[in-house]
Formats: C-alpha cells, sequence, structure tokens
C-alpha cells in the first residue's frame, strides 16, 4: 500500500501514524526490516528529521528496533505487544503465565456471552487447528492455534480484554509454536465445547489446564523458551 503524502502541520505524527499503518496493515510483518531512512523521507514527502523522529517514538514503544549497522526491524504490531516483549522477553513461563490470567477469564466470558456466530467460528477454527499436523507443519499449526485462541477471546465480547489480549499475538503464536513441541497432541474441544455450552466454570477449568500443565514443567525444567 503506498504511504499518502504529509499533511502541512504535524509532521512527527503524520509519519508515526504512517509508518504503523504500515505494520499493523501486515505490509511490514514483525521481524522484517523496514526500508532506510532516505527512502521512507520520499514516500512521505516529509524529511530525515521528522522520520529520525518518528522512527524513535516507535521504537521507545516497543514497535520498532533500531540496530546500529544493520537497519530497523519491526519488533512487535502494537504498543502493548512490545510493552509485553519488554516484560517479558524470552521468558516462555512468563508469557504462559500472563496468558493464563486472561484466557481463563475470556473463556468464562465467552461462555456466557458469545453467540451462535462465535461458536460457529470457534467451530470451524478448531476443526483447521486439529487439521494441521503439528509435527510436520509447526509454523501453520501455530498460526491456526493462535487464531483459535484469539476468538475464543474474541467471544468473550469484553472490549478492552480483546484489546489487551490483541497485543499478545505474537507472543502467543511464538509460545504455540514452542509448547507445541513439549506436547503437540494437546486437544482443545473440550474448551470449545464448554463455552458453547455455556458453562463458564467449566471453560475457565479447561482454558487453565493445558496453561497449568506447561507452566508447571517449565518450572520443574528450569527451562525458557531458548
Amino acid at each position: 500500500m503506498p504511504l499518502a503524502p504529509a499533511r502541512p502541520s504535524g509532521l512527527v505524527d503524520h509519519a508515526i501514524d504512517q509508518l504503523r499503518q504500515s505494520i499493523t496493515s501486515g505490509e511490514w510483518p514483525v521481524g522484517t526490516r523496514i526500508p532506510t531512512e532516505p527512502n521512507l523521507a520520499t514516500a512521505l514527502g516529509v524529511g530525515r528529521n521528522t522520520v529520525r523522529e518518528a522512527v524513535r517514538a516507535l521504537a521507545h514503544s516497543g514497535i520498532l528496533e533500531v540496530r546500529r549497522g544493520d537497519g530497523t526491524y519491526v519488533r512487535a504490531t502494537s504498543e502493548i505487544s512490545g510493552a509485553l516483549n519488554r516484560l517479558c522477553g524470552s521468558k516462555l513461563r512468563e508469557v504462559l503465565q500472563v496468558r493464563r490470567c486472561l484466557e481463563v477469564e475470556a473463556a468464562r466470558l465467552a461462555a456466557a456471552a458469545r453467540t451462535d456466530d462465535d461458536i460457529a467460528e470457534l467451530r470451524d477454527l478448531l476443526a483447521r487447528r486439529d487439521g494441521v499436523h503439528g509435527d510436520v507443519d509447526r509454523a501453520e499449526f501455530s498460526r491456526a492455534d493462535a487464531e483459535l485462541h484469539v476468538a475464543v477471546v474474541r467471544a468473550s465480547h469484553n472490549a478492552v480484554l480483546i484489546e489487551l489480549y490483541r497485543g499478545l499475538t505474537e507472543a502467543v503464536t511464538d509460545s504455540v509454536a514452542i509448547t507445541s513441541t513439549m506436547d503437540p497432541h494437546v486437544g482443545h474441544t473440550a474448551l470449545i465445547e464448554a463455552i458453547a455450552a455455556g458453562d463458564a466454570e467449566r471453560a475457565g477449568r479447561e482454558a487453565g489446564h493445558f496453561l497449568d500443565d506447561f507452566i508447571g514443567e517449565l518450572a520443574a525444567q528450569d527451562i525458557s523458551d531458548r
């Protein structure tokens, strides 16, 4: 998607908005090196100082990472995700603990608030997730599993919880990729059926059960996601 020309005022804010749009739209995925400063200045129609300030602001929020002598890379898709990356670092157990806090309550809320469309989507995503062989295509399995977890949170219809969890998308996908090597056969059928049945207590238990197992195993082995 081409970058729009800058307005006469608020050049830095405009540049920040345009850079953020390129990231959130998927044009620049996480891990991508963004265009060079001169190229960005030309595309945005602003000076290099403006680009530098915009990049500095996004790096401060954790969305971009400036690597001296190498370039600037996309680190996260939102300020929330950037903050979580700084807090959690590479500690898998910490990511799983945060996921548990959010996903258990999301499952409970989803059991009470889900619609017929939510249930249909959850079952479709569950079938897609279970149709991917995690032993063969771990990346695809991780994406499918993460999409299912996001859909459970979305079914809670709690806007604040949904936005908070959205910032965890990269961390969730990464944690799924790692835990799938620990046990690639964890199922989520009971969780989805508890939500469909409107059983909040059972949904909460199912959401926390497999995460508790992973957290406990990590505590026992004292390992990280590396």
